[in-house]
């Protein structure tokens, strides 16, 4: 591992307790003891160690002697050449061989690296290592785990972090831990470059993954990365030691990221390849349900996944793909399509089952009562599943003889049960017509025997419009009378202006239009039409007398005494100007019984017209002038009935058809 790359080991560094440096230092001086001249000073402590806790050396008196210099030399002095010249016991030869086999015993040794060291001795707070140096190293017990110190023993061998050669006070510095956290990081970064497998703990969970132990270093193992399926229980892998990949090593930061699911990955490749050989349409295969989702669900073939659709999951309706299968399920499969291209698989399960549209006809015949379930509303009806795949359509317009339904909510509601009849069935188009209706008998199919042309009736004022009255006669059964069918005199504008809604009111039943299920009513034929008596009785020329009711600048309207209205011309007129409830006498000048219109005159001359005018009418049409004969009403009588017996016969037919 190169000095770059090496892992700051600064916060794991270990300090030599005082006192040691200390008690050592008075165990090599007392061998070196020697009587002197010099004032002695005799120190006596009594030492303990950083953490609080006593001495081993505790309670022993140590002397420590500290010459102090006067200045005055006494006995032989020595010079630095002198010193660094053999000695007179041996001869050059002899003295540098010995200094040669001294030195040997020495190891070379560089800081900042592991070295190897023979155990001296274990106690309960230091182990003391001989790493063959001048000196021996101490190392705390708390740096070795409780199965290092149970096999460890005098003379074994342990690999320690040499730290420092010496520290100020000659010290050698070794750690136990710097070098566990050393060769664990080259362990990892060996593993990283050789793609080799490390096993490791996990820990703990944390967000988005897991912590593992890798050696004593904590390295991530993201969610994603624990196996190639969703992990939806990740407590479940706590304190579990698993096989690992180290995917990702910044020695800088720190930062170890490695991965369960590329060991998986790797083993399950050749599977892979093995099944998108073989695999083509229509294949069955067997998987285990991997992932669901809103649209539907991801299958593992064994290394492949399959996406197998919502559409394709049943031949019924399906709103979410739960309904049908469940995580880590089994089951058998289609293969729809394979895309070389993209490696994409499209799976089937609706496909092994018999498609539930064979022998649709036998199943369901026409007019069969059948049971269903409501699975969806649209505006315009109501759709009913009669079987997984099987659905028909109730429109808005089968669901009742009588009511007017706006929306098919107003009669069902989704996974409502409802009976209802089979109209019809488009197998090419895979459509079933259905009606709920069809359950009770039409109301129209007698509809002339209940309302019989020109017959009256009492009715519900249901709504008013623009151009008329809806009347109810009957629950669902409703007719309309037009405006102009409300009054015979009265020019009505807005129906508002005589009826009410729900008010009661007295019709006849003017016509029944079976076809398009319309009834029309009457309101002003309850009386008879006061124009026809108008006819006979306002002749062109006859004298009649009314008051002055309106007048206009053309002239004045006039109320008759019969009780219909005419108009007098200010040019037909004898008299300069009117006022209201002047009484007015002349002459009808023109009757017009369709239009409703009569027209009077005060001028002689338009009374002998008029009187000729109608005389020459007469002629043509062969018709007295004058009421009509007895015999003559009886003959209009027996043509108008004749006529209104063949329409009714007619309309009856055509109700009868439709039964």
């Amino acid at each position: 591992m190169s000095e770059d790359n090496k892992p700051s080991l600064q916060n794991t560094e270990t300090t030599i307790p005082e006192d040691l440096v200390e008690a050592n230092e008075s165990i090599q001086n007392k061998s070196q003891e020697e009587t002197s001249n010099d004032v002695d000073i005799a120190i006596e402590t009594t030492k303990y160690n950083s953490i609080g806790e006593e001495n081993p050396l505790a309670g022993e008196t140590q002397t420590i002697l500290a010459h102090v210099f006067s200045g005055d030399l006494e006995g032989e002095v020595y010079t630095l050449e002198q010193l660094e010249k053999p000695s007179d016991e041996y001869t050059e030869n002899e003295y540098k061989q010995l200094m040669g086999m001294y030195e040997n015993t020495l190891n070379e040794i560089e800081e900042k690296e592991i070295v190897t060291g023979r155990i001296i001795s274990i106690d309960d707070k230091y182990v003391v290592i001989d790493i063959g140096f001048k000196s021996e190293g101490i190392v705390a017990v708390n740096e070795f785990n409780n199965k290092q110190l149970e096999n460890m023993a005098p003379g074994d061998e342990v690999d320690v972090f040499l730290d420092r050669v010496e520290d100020k006070d000659g010290q050698l510095i070794l750690s136990r831990r710097k070098a566990d956290i050393l060769q664990a990081w080259e362990k990892i970064e060996a593993s990283h470059t050789s793609g080799d497998v490390v096993e490791g703990l996990i820990k703990r969970r944390i967000k988005g993954g897991m912590v593992v132990d890798l050696f004593g270093i904590d390295a991530f193992l993201p969610g994603s990365q624990i196996d190639v399926r969703p992990v939806r229980d990740f407590d479940a892998y706590v304190n579990k030691t698993m096989e690992f990949q180290v995917v990702k090593l910044n020695m800088v930061a720190e930062n170890v990221v490695v991965s369960h699911r590329a060991l998986i990955e790797n083993d399950l490749e050749e599977q892979r390849e093995q099944i998108l050989e073989s695999i083509e349409s229509g294949q069955v295969l067997e998987g285990a349900v991997k992932n669901i989702t809103d649209f539907g669900v991801f299958i593992d073939l064994g290394g492949v996944d399959g996406l197998l659709h919502i559409t394709d999951l049943s031949w019924g309706r399906v709103d979410n793909p739960s309904e049908i299968v469940q995580l880590d399920q089994r089951l058998n499969v289609a293969v729809i399509d394979y895309d070389e291209r993209s490696k994409r698989v499209s799976l089937g399960l609706k496909q092994l089952q018999p498609h539930p549209w064979d022998e649709i006809q036998s199943k369901y015949p026409e007019g069969m009562k059948v049971q269903g379930r409501v699975v969806s509303i649209a505006d315009y009806g109501a759709f009913i599943e009669l079987e997984k795949g099987v659905e028909g359509l109730i429109h808005i317009s089968e669901m009742s003889w009588t009511q007017h339904i706006k929306h098919p909510s107003q009669l069902v509601e989704k996974d409502d049960v409802v009976e209802c009849i089979v109209l019809n069935i488009n197998e090419e188009e895979k459509k079933i017509s259905l009606g709920v209706k069809q359950l009770t008998t039409d109301p129209w199919a007698d509809i002339l025997e209940r309302f019989p042309m020109e017959s009256k009736h009492q009715g519900t004022v249901r709504n008013l419009t623009n151009f008329g009255v809806f009347v109810e006669l009957e629950p669902g059964i409703d007719g309309l009378i037009h405006v102009s069918d409300l009054s015979w005199e009265d020019k009505i504008e807005h129906p508002n202006e005589i009826v009410k809604k729900e008010q009661e009111i007295e019709v006849v039943i003017l016509g029944v239009d079976f076809d398009n299920r319309r009834i029309t009513l009457g309101h002003k034929q309850i009386i008879q039409n006061p124009w026809e008596i108008y006819a006979k009785e306002y002749t062109p020329g006859t004298q009649v007398k009314g008051s002055v009711v309106k007048v206009t600048d053309r002239g004045a309207f006039v109320a008759l005494e019969k009780g219909a209205e005419a108009f007098l011309n200010m040019t037909k007129s004898v008299v300069a100007e009117f006022k209201h409830g002047d009484k007015v006498e002349a002459y009808i000048f023109r009757f017009d019984e369709q239009g409703k219109n009569i027209e009077l005159s005060q001028l002689d001359t338009d009374q002998k017209k008029a009187k000729d005018a109608k005389k020459k009418i007469d002629k043509k049409t062969g018709i007295d002038t004058g009421a009509p004969t007895l015999g003559e009403i009886s003959g209009l009588a027996t043509l108008k009935e004749k006529i209104e017996a063949e329409e009714q016969t007619e309309t009856i037919k055509k109700a009868k058809g439709k039964k």
